[in-house]
């Protein structure tokens, strides 16, 4: 049986993506001064206007003018821009339960992982990140006159009895300068990122660059720029569920992001071990309290054990409290604004990444019950 899926991904330069990196960015200066920094900070964008808000906790002082500034900057965006910010400490309810290591917030999380793909994410939401990061390399090393910051990229892959097969559509909506032809893009986007990333031939591939034929006015005077609007791109892609809440901006107590990581880190270590082709995991909290309320599994048939005894066996080797969530993934010690950029998963520098560690522990647990 044939079926369609389709994954996006969004540029750096994206308004809703830019917001996300300056977030994540505050929350890095933060923790680089302060390791124990409570942070829960959005950013808003529009025109040169930047929006600062939330709440912060710490002993250190930043600048976020400059910080928002630099990320700017970085990405491709020189205007003078103005930013106002306004932030509180946390409140007082929340902070009683976080330090005694329960969860900042109650919520669902989802980890998942699939084996189709290396990096153990959906095919297509692979393709697409990596045409996305692939244009906005090139525009860096080569095409700064033609090509702007902000983009998107759409990918359709063809399944059959559950595997991928073939892409379908490849979509790509990348901002130019005012007054380039779009058969130069065109000729870019085939040339230097499709062949190069996909192959000499790209037959059989619907592909569709620039399709209402112009993309001259992009960024936040596009379009407003939110935190935490971008929740399948900083995914799975669509193909899994997701709890509902964001990632970036936030501290490693808030359990929407370390739990969600942590979740991923198990699913991972399921599929990398053998014993599923794709599993999700889903784990649930309790604000102020330190273990989990629920933790559950869904390997979509293609489980090498019963749903029962994977259970088991994460229940025995992995422990989703809090506590040990933060000192295991060493969520102290990382940069997190890299990981608002093109996703949070697939990229093996992040501890929720490496599993070889786990996936031993797995294999040695199920041999020694098959004997």
């Amino acid at each position: 049986m044939n079926k369609y899926v389709t994954c996006e991904s969004v540029f750096r330069g994206h308004p809703d993506k830019l917001c996300d990196q300056i977030s994540d960015a505050i929350f890095d200066e933060y923790l680089l001064k302060d390791k124990d920094s409570r942070v829960a900070i959005e950013c808003s964008i529009k025109d040169n206007l930047v929006i600062i808000f939330g709440e912060i906790t710490s002993k250190a002082h930043v600048n976020l003018e400059k910080v928002a500034k630099r990320v700017l900057r970085d990405i491709g965006y020189f205007d003078n821009f103005v930013v106002i910010a306004k932030v509180s400490t946390q409140s007082w309810d929340i902070a009683k339960g976080v330090d005694k290591l329960g969860a900042g917030d109650q919520g669902i999380m989802y980890g998942y992982a699939t084996n189709e793909a290396k990096e153990c994410l959906p095919l297509p939401y692979v393709i697409a990140r990596d045409i996305s990061k692939a244009v906005e390399n090139i525009r860096k090393e080569k095409y700064m006159d033609v090509l702007m910051p902000d983009g998107k990229c759409q990918v359709t892959v063809r399944y059959e009895d559950n595997k991928p097969k073939d892409i379908k559509t490849i979509v790509i909506s990348t901002q130019t300068k005012k007054g380039v032809k779009l058969e130069e893009v065109k000729r870019i986007i085939k040339e230097e990122v499709l062949i190069p990333l996909l192959g000499s031939t790209l037959d059989g591939i619907e592909i569709l660059v620039n399709p209402t034929g112009a993309f001259f006015r992009g960024g936040p005077y596009a379009d407003s720029g939110l935190t935490g609007r971008k929740l399948m791109v900083d995914t799975y892609g669509g193909v899994s569920h997701h709890g509902g809440g964001a990632f970036s901006g936030k501290d490693y107590t808030k359990v929407d992001r370390s739990g969600a990581y942590y979740a991923r880190y198990v699913a991972k270590s399921i599929v990398e071990a053998g014993l599923a082709d794709k599993c999700e995991v889903a784990v649930s909290y309790s604000i102020g309290v330190a273990n989990p309320i629920s933790v559950s599994i869904d390997t979509f048939g293609t489980g090498k054990l019963s749903e029962d005894e994977l259970l088991k066996l994460i229940n025995d080797h992995f422990d989703f409290s809090v506590g040990n969530i933060i000192k295991e993934l060493k969520l102290k010690d990382i940069s997190y604004q890299r990981l608002a950029e093109y996703g949070h998963f697939g990229n093996d520098i992040y501890p929720w990444e490496n599993v070889d560690g786990k996936v031993s522990e797995l294999k040695k647990a199920t041999a020694k019950a098959s004997t």
